[in-house]
């Protein structure tokens, strides 16, 4: 049987001109399908031979097998490139010489060329591979994680008023909460987050932020950088309004007043009428740690 959008050990049946035609190994009264000439050399491979090839439609819509590895097989999610933008929807480079079709129906907003896309691979019902960027049903609700686990994830849809939804190692489905989120972020974004929350029924929640008491030391390190590039003056304090905070520093105004107390306690910082300032008297060197 011939697994379309997979790797699979295929026999050698006979050698022509253009290439080798193959047959699956449990079928050798199969037509055969071929293997262009541009991938290996038919004279030095015997009839009979077994080889490993990937196979799926070419341009013709004909079965067609090749030794090129394609960055995405049937039943796996990864990140490809869009190249072009059809009325019939993108087109994505998956290492082959025929470009991977993303479908509009597929598609979940909209995508031009150069974007990377997070995508699954799929087979219809007439036996053609596509791409879906609607990934949430093919990726499992809980995983092998714990508490305060790092783990990397790819975002591959936003929901103003909930959060991202994001693909833990191209598998996992989570989620990052509105009240986590401290800058904008994009299907694509590859991040690296903290496991905050694991539900009773394995759901996932994230944080792209630390735990507290060590966001305090960079969180510090930020603002008393920013104090430097500005000339020693911010004209922020901490009665400035969360969306100013959120703006300026990509983080909340709770974790805005730790760190200010954190400078306050390393006499980094004075308070003044036009904001939090540098205080020249005992700033001798960067924050500590």
């Amino acid at each position: 049987m011939i697994h379309v959008g997979s790797n699979q050990k295929m026999k050698v049946s006979r050698r022509t001109s253009i290439g080798l035609y193959l047959v699956p190994v449990d079928e050798s009264d199969h037509e055969g399908i071929l293997l262009p000439k541009k991938y290996v050399s038919p004279q030095e491979i015997p009839e009979g031979s077994l080889i490993d090839v990937f196979v799926y439609r070419d341009s013709d819509d004909r079965l067609i097998a090749t030794t090129l590895a394609p960055l995405l097989h049937v039943g796996e999610i990864g990140i490809l490139r869009v190249v072009s933008n059809t009325p019939i929807g993108a087109f994505l480079d998956w290492g082959l010489e025929k470009d991977l079709l993303l479908p509009k129906s597929e598609q979940l907003h909209p995508i031009y060329p150069g974007d990377r896309v997070l995508v699954y691979a799929d087979v219809d019902k007439s036996n053609r591979i596509y791409a879906s960027m609607q990934i949430q049903k093919f990726l499992t609700a809980s995983g092998p994680f714990k508490k305060d686990d790092k783990v990397n994830c790819v975002v591959y849809k936003t929901v103003r008023g909930i959060g991202a939804f994001t693909a833990i190692d191209n598998k996992y489905m989570a989620l990052i909460p509105k009240k986590e989120l401290f800058k904008e972020l994009r299907p694509g974004d590859r991040l690296d987050a903290r496991i905050v929350d694991i539900k009773p029924d394995g759901k996932i929640d994230l944080s792209l932020r630390d735990k507290a008491y060590k966001e305090r030391i960079s969180d510090s390190k930020k603002i008393y950088d920013m104090l430097v590039s500005k000339g020693g003056s911010l004209g922020m304090d901490d009665k400035s309004s969360p969306e100013e905070i959120k703006d300026m520093f990509e983080m909340s105004k709770a974790s805005f007043k730790r760190a200010l107390g954190k400078l306050l306690s390393e006499k980094k910082i004075v308070f003044t009428s036009k904001g939090i300032t540098l205080n020249k008297d005992h700033n001798k060197g960067p924050v500590e740690k």
